[in-house]
């Protein structure tokens, strides 16, 4: 049976992640689906142009979003949308692993990581199938990972599992190592690291959890023994999961106004998955805070209570865990 929230927002980057901490202000239950915690803003360890912060990495900033909306209640899905459609409770939401309904959805998935497309992975999801390092690598704490992936995404994943697993496998399509040079050196250092250039993912093993991944070499096929496998492909857009619901622009942008309202009623957006010109992390999590304002609005409206324009009050803290990162999957 399908969980109903008041707000479903789709997407786990600046903008989403603002967009839940202002709507679980206004005591709105909210649920983030996202398959990873921060976007493309995980691919900068240098952010020097957000207020407040004179130089931070993204994994950082973003980890301190995600840690702040939790702190009001906050509810988390990292999984991966199939479908959106309207409902008698106002809109129902299909991912891989369960079905929820909402009275407001807010669209901030901005680019979505990308599938590597081979038997087992859809599966496997949040079975030992991640495409989140940073959300998904604590519960797997002293076992055998590979990642997957060419370049600073995968390097980067990389780097953050290395403290954490036993043994770790990076999985690289190249037959010449892609990534950040210093970053590269230091896992080269390391005795639980090990390359595998030149190999192709060509089914990810398992029946109730991963068990290893079958890999196609030069040489031939062979299989390597895992506990789970961090998919690091990079990111693709996939708004044609809205485009019946809401007005698109010639590239594929959701086109929203100045309240971050978009064509359909109930509907928001915020982030770079709208057609604001600048794609900037501030100005996603403003805009994140835009929608939420007036998603709780248009909620009010609904039930003719008084509206707001601010969020001043002072809101009890509902947990002070800061690495409490819970993971929904049922």
């Amino acid at each position: 049976m399908a969980t109903k929230y008041d707000v479903i927002i789709i997407g786990g980057a600046s903008a989403g992640l603002s967009a839940a901490l202002y709507t679980s202000r206004q005591n709105l239950r909210t649920l983030v689906i996202t398959k990873d915690i921060g976007g493309q803003a995980l691919l900068t360890d240098s952010i020097q142009n957000y207020p407040g912060f004179g130089n931070i990495g993204g994994f950082e900033l973003l980890t301190k979003f995600q840690e702040q909306t939790m702190m009001y209640g906050t509810e988390f899905l990292y999984d991966e949308v199939q479908s959106v459609s309207k409902s008698e409770e106002g809109f129902r939401v299909k991912s891989y692993s369960q079905e929820n309904t909402a009275e407001v959805l807010i669209l901030a998935f901005g680019k979505t990581p990308r599938d590597l497309g081979v038997s087992g992975e859809n599966e496997l999801r949040g079975k030992g199938v991640s495409y989140c390092a940073v959300c998904d690598g604590p519960l797997f704490k002293s076992k055998k990972v590979a990642v997957v992936g060419n370049g600073d995404n995968a390097i980067e994943a990389a780097s953050y599992l290395s403290s954490l697993v036993s043994n770790l496998y990076i999985i690289q399509s190249t037959e010449k190592t892609r990534g950040d040079e210093e970053t590269l050196n230091s896992l080269k250092n390391m005795k639980n690291v090990e390359f595998r250039n030149g190999s192709k993912v060509d089914r990810i093993l398992g029946e109730n959890s991963v068990t290893g991944l079958e890999l196609q070499t030069k040489e031939g096929k062979n299989n390597l023994e895992i506990d789970a496998v961090f998919i690091e492909m990079g990111y693709i857009a996939k708004t044609e999961l809205v485009k019946d619901l809401v007005e698109l622009n010639k590239i594929g942008e959701v086109v929203v106004n100045k309240f971050c309202e978009t064509t359909q009623e109930g509907i928001f957006a915020c982030g770079d998955v709208t057609d604001t010109p600048y794609k900037q992390v501030v100005i996603s999590a403003g805009q994140g805070a835009i929608a939420a304002l007036s998603a709780y609005n248009y909620i009010q409206r609904k039930k003719g209570r008084p509206t707001s324009k601010t969020d001043w009050k002072t809101v009890p803290i509902q947990k002070e865990e800061k690495s409490d990162f819970k993971l929904s999957r049922n």
